[in-house]
């Protein structure tokens, strides 16, 4: 009788041991199956995922700039970016050009040997307003840090022209041991989704210019990162093209003048290009190391649409509009006014007050012909 007592005083011991086993096994497996869902394949976000292994800082000679050019297919300024370069030291830049896959610079698409062989042999297909377009920028910063010597990176497109000479330029951007990144809170438009919470809270939300120069922690930091874009790429959506049905221009009609009552029809519509470094950059804490400016000019025109909503275009310079009058002008400028913070952003370079800009965008083929005649590269 003793014994049957000891076997039956061991059973409920060994039940409640199988059963904390069953449950150990069973939270292993499960919290396992959660870690794979929720790591990013490789595929269905970007090519930049995994660390980049290029982390070596040593190089001989001076301290280089990166021109990286996003642009649709060829360099059409190209010629006026060759004197501008042809007025530097090679030692001081190189050279990285974004273009449609399988376009090369040769002799045949470009009237300037600076570009030769320059284009990217990984480039995308870039759709405006997509989030191709920062992929576009991640893949030129990732090749410009393969040379330990580029020092800071100069995004731009197929239309800026440079304000300055070559060594101008390059004093004033070695000089800042800040990047210069336009950022500014986005408190009025409806940009910001939801869905990015928790990953991106929407205190960290930012805007600005796409138009951004970097030290190379900085650009490490971008190309690094495997967190933000992938949130970006699924959430951050610009609003496909109106549909003029009926029902549409009803629900049209609800989003824009009754979001106010109704939250949940207010629409989205976010273009990652101009938010994506910024709030990557304010997300990692590292606004007190930018310049919270562009030095890029950009002139917009405010039009209005039939809904009452204002609508900014970026002027384009055409030959009247390149005159000396205008790019002294614009080389005067020394503030910038952010009117979402109430803030007067004065352009400082080591605390001592500069010139804003240093290049500007849009200009055609025959605005930067004549900078070019008139000799506007200079101080």
């Amino acid at each position: 009788m003793k014994k049957k007592k000891a076997s039956s005083s061991s059973s409920p011991i060994r039940h409640v041991w199988r059963l904390c086993s069953k449950l150990t096994i069973f939270l292993c497996v499960l919290l396992s199956l959660l870690a794979f869902l929720n790591i990013p394949q490789l595929s269905q976000y970007s090519k930049l995922q995994t660390p980049s292994n290029h982390r070596d800082d040593h190089f001989e000679g001076p301290p280089k700039i990166a021109f990286l050019f996003l642009v649709r297919r060829h360099l059409p300024l190209d010629f006026l970016w060759a004197a501008f370069f042809k007025n530097g030291d090679a030692a001081n830049f190189s050279i990285y050009i974004h273009s449609e896959p399988g376009f090369v610079f040769d002799e045949t698409t470009t009237s300037s040997p600076f570009f030769y062989g320059r284009q990217l042999k990984n480039s995308i297909q870039v759709v405006w307003g997509e989030s191709s377009m920062i992929e576009a920028e991640r893949l030129l910063l990732d090749k410009a840090l393969d040379d330990p010597a580029n020092r800071r990176f100069v995004l731009l497109s197929d239309s800026c022209v440079p304000l300055y000479n070559f060594g101008y330029i390059y004093n004033k951007v070695m000089s800042s041991p800040k990047s210069f990144v336009d950022s500014f809170l986005d408190a009025k438009e409806c940009r910001y989704n939801p869905k990015m919470s928790p990953a991106i809270p929407e205190e960290k939300w930012r805007k600005g210019s796409q138009w951004i120069t970097l030290v190379r922690r900085h650009a490490e930091v971008i190309v690094d990162d495997d967190i933000i874009f992938p949130v970006f790429r699924k959430f951050c959506k610009r609003r496909p093209p109106k549909n003029l049905s009926k029902r549409s221009r009803i629900l049209n009609f609800l989003a824009i003048d009754f979001r106010f009552l109704f939250p949940w029809l207010k629409p989205h519509n976010c273009f990652p290009d101009e938010h994506y470094v910024q709030t990557l950059l304010a997300m990692r804490g590292l606004e007190g190391e930018l310049e919270r400016r562009t030095l890029t000019y950009t002139s917009w025109n405010q039009s209005a649409i039939r809904e009452k909503r204002r609508i900014w275009h970026p002027i384009t310079f055409d030959y009247a509009d390149a005159n000396p009058h205008k790019t002294k002008e614009i080389k005067d400028i020394n503030h910038v006014y952010y009117e979402s913070e109430h803030r007067t952003e004065f352009c400082r370079i080591n605390s001592e007050i500069t010139p804003c800009f240093l290049f500007a965008r849009k200009f055609t083929c025959w605005a930067a012909i004549r900078l070019l005649n008139e000799g506007f590269l200079s101080p």
